[in-house]
């Protein structure tokens, strides 16, 4: 493999992006290249590099750059429509006929619900992506960054659910979880009877069976929750028979966020799954990367018949390197 000094502006990145992994040399001990000192024995010292690594890590850094410009866009919730909204106070409700309800059409309303300490800003590609290949009924919810609890905010969801699709005049939705916010739909889904109204579930990067990610994160409630072995997933453990949702995991073998990397794979033996190995990029890129969002519309658009596959099983690989 070549290696060219255009890549070492983003070793440190990828060192601190990065941390423990094999075949990432230490700067520390490498001599110098003329106007690089300490870089002299560079290239072959680097044989053990992955040119993919490196790729994704830059990539990783350019999305988190670039969301944290755009994340200001997407803290106030999406517009509702007029007729949905309350009287203002000191105004008399007016009688007005009932919302009509839109006819349901071929394809099922979907539901973008974000992760972590973030909000909908984070679906803006795969938004764009949706939309332009038929997909014009997009909801993008916002949960509070304060929510301490993975079972209130499926409660929520339920209730949003429940009021889209009332104004759609649809039976079900699709929901695409990016992280965190695919642990809070899966809930919904299994304990609180959200399998009545969510007919596709795609998950992005989300700890199905718990990661160890970042220990000292454990001060806040919902990370503990995330963590294997709480409380929540071991309820998502229990038995679901008959659940009627279907669901697709995208997991991603560079993906630093899930410790294990398995850890978004989704393993249940009442539930109908597929997961779709992602390789070469990380966490961030997931609800951002064109190939990935290719992936997801292929999913939803999957025929309900052709998607009774073998429960539980893995199935099929992208890579977007």
């Amino acid at each position: 493999m070549k290696v060219t000094t255009t890549a070492l502006p983003l070793l440190p990145f990828c060192q601190r992006l990065l941390p423990g992994l094999p075949g990432l040399p230490s700067l520390s001990h490498l001599p110098g290249l003329p106007g690089l000192p300490g870089l002299t024995g560079l290239p072959g010292r680097l044989t053990g590099l992955s040119l993919t690594l490196v790729k994704a890590s830059a990539l990783e850094v350019a999305i988190l750059a670039g969301h944290l410009l755009l994340y200001p866009s997407g803290i106030i919730q999406e517009r509702r429509p007029v007729s949905a909204l309350p009287p203002q106070a000191g105004q008399d409700r007016q009688p007005s006929p009932p919302t009509p309800r839109l006819p349901a059409r071929g394809s099922p309303p979907v539901v973008l619900l974000h992760g972590f300490i973030d909000n909908r800003s984070v679906f803006l590609f795969l938004r764009r992506s949706l939309a332009q290949h038929g997909r014009h009924q997009i909801e993008s919810l916002n949960y509070s960054p304060l929510t301490c609890d993975i079972r209130t905010a499926a409660e929520l969801l339920g209730r949003h659910i429940e009021e889209i699709c009332e104004r759609t005049g649809s039976e079900r939705v699709d929901i695409v979880g990016h992280s965190l916010g695919g642990l809070i739909a899966r809930y919904y889904v299994q304990r609180l009877a959200g399998d009545l109204h969510v007919r596709t579930l795609v998950t992005l990067g989300t700890p199905h069976s718990g990661t160890r990610v970042i220990p000292l994160a454990n001060a806040h409630p919902i990370v503990r929750q995330m963590r294997p072995g709480s409380a929540v997933l071991e309820e998502l453990a229990l038995p679901s028979p008959g659940c009627r949702t279907r669901f697709v995991s995208f997991w991603s073998d560079l993906d630093r966020v899930m410790d294990p990397l398995e850890s978004a794979c989704l393993d249940h033996p009442d539930l109908t799954v597929r997961n779709v190995r992602v390789s070469g990029i990380g966490h961030l890129a997931l609800p951002v990367h064109p190939a990935v969002a290719t992936g997801i519309r292929q999913a939803l658009d999957t025929i309900e018949s052709e998607a009774a596959a073998e429960t539980g099983k893995h199935a099929g690989g992208l890579t977007v390197a």
